[in-house]
């Protein structure tokens, strides 16, 4: 009798054992469960406006240009220009010197030295601009109202904007625009005419819009910014917004304490490469939302915040 007793009692301490052994390891996962966390940066949002814009091309072009012609029949005595030369209004640019003065101005003067006869003439410049043409050169023998050279008028000079007419609302007469150059660099340009004509192949308007920046070459290809729309508000990086497969629903994960992220939805405003407006609800400046990290993170989730 005692063998069998003996054996029923060591079945039931087994038995005991077991069970306790096998809930001390389930407290065991589900302590290391909720343990798990994830690593992520965070940011905070500001208060800044953004602009929804359009880019339109644009040529840089003289309106304007100058030609100089003579005011005698002779010959060029001196010049000195060059194509791409530099002038300033007034400068003198070309002497003649007429076919009689070259022949007897000497044999005037021996004559009669109070004559004062002396055959010579100064032409000047009209602009201030760049030499873009010289049809002659010392010695050439012109005649009255012949051109010599052709200027640019500095003060005509701007970019050529070809505005389709469904922008046309976006213009006006003085309207301060940016002006972005191939090398990256911009400048600030004004709206100072819009000519009344469309082209009927590609229905646009020509618009001029001036600058004052030198050191731009005529013919080049820039771009204008048209501002379509402005909003202010409180915005966020893009990558802090996060958005379903049909993007339609948007949300964000801000941080409610340094270890926990809650799911908020949100509605967007305007956006550009970096940001984006949150039109609804309502945020702080000194909130703190999850910018990396937070995809595919569940409604409170347990984070581990990382310095960026």
């Amino acid at each position: 009798m005692r063998n069998p007793l003996w054996a029923a009692a060591w079945v039931v301490i087994l038995i005991a054992t077991g069970c306790k052994n096998n809930n001390a390891a389930d407290d065991s996962s589900e302590a290391g469960l909720s343990e798990v966390t994830t690593p992520v940066t965070v940011t905070n949002g500001s208060r800044q406006s953004i602009k929804d814009s359009t880019v339109l091309s644009a040529v840089s072009t003289y309106l304007l240009s100058a030609d100089i012609k003579t005011n005698i029949n002779g010959y060029i005595k001196s010049s000195g220009l060059h194509l791409g030369d530099a002038v300033a209004k007034g400068q003198t640019l070309f002497v003649l010197e007429t076919k009689e003065s070259k022949s007897l101005g000497n044999t005037i003067d021996k004559l009669d030295s109070s004559f004062k006869f002396s055959g010579i003439s100064t032409i000047k410049s009209t602009a201030s601009g760049y030499i873009t043409m010289l049809n002659h050169q010392v010695g050439d023998y012109v005649q009255d109202g012949e051109i010599l050279a052709s200027i640019t008028d500095k003060n005509s000079f701007g970019f050529i904007l070809n505005l389709p007419f469904e922008y046309r609302a976006l213009v006006h007469l003085n309207q301060a625009v940016d002006i972005r150059l191939p090398d990256g660099s911009s400048t600030s340009g004004t709206v100072n005419r819009i000519m009344p004509q469309m082209d009927s192949a590609s229905q646009t308007q020509q618009v001029f819009v001036k600058t004052t920046t030198g050191n731009i070459p005529s013919g080049l290809i820039a771009s204008v910014v048209l501002t379509k729309d402005l909003q202010s508000g409180f915005t966020l990086p893009k990558d802090c917004v996060f958005a379903d497969d049909s993007q339609q629903n948007f949300w964000v994960m801000k941080l409610i304490n340094d270890s926990t992220a809650v799911k908020i939805p949100v509605n967007k405003g305007l956006e550009n490469n970096s940001s984006v407006v949150i039109t609804a609800p309502s945020f702080r400046p000194d909130d703190r939302f999850v910018i990396e990290g937070g995809y595919g993170l569940s409604d409170t989730a347990k984070i581990d915040v990382r310095q960026k």
